[in-house]
């Protein structure tokens, strides 16, 4: 059994696809907190952060690069946040490291 993103990753779960290669794939979060709040998801299902190897390193910038590539296209030129929530104390729903792009909006600090 497949967690939700994967789900979502591998077309059993339909969404739009914001942004997607090889390495990642991006689309609108169901609940958003800001006018801009997508969720850039790394195709190779790693639980979090904290699960993280030394060999997941270009993997984790590249879910940054795609986060700022996207921001890109979507006008955020005055700025954005990305966020990575690790674990239930950091408020991580979904077991499967994700990079949180929102925008469209001032942000606030600090943020929870």
């Amino acid at each position: 059994m497949s967690c939700v993103f994967c789900q979502i990753i591998d077309g059993s779960i339909p969404s739009k696809a914001i942004y997607q290669d090889e390495h990642c794939y991006a689309f609108a979060d169901i609940k958003p907190q800001a006018p801009v709040h997508i969720l850039v998801v790394p195709r190779q299902h790693i639980a979090s952060i904290a699960h993280a190897e030394k060999d997941h390193k270009h993997l984790l910038g590249h879910l940054q690069w795609a986060a700022a590539e996207i921001a890109r296209t979507k006008g955020l030129s005055q700025g954005y946040r990305t966020v990575i929530n690790t674990g239930e104390d950091g408020g991580q729903t979904v077991d499967h490291i994700h990079v949180h792009l929102l925008g469209g909006r001032p942000m606030s600090w600090p943020p929870g």
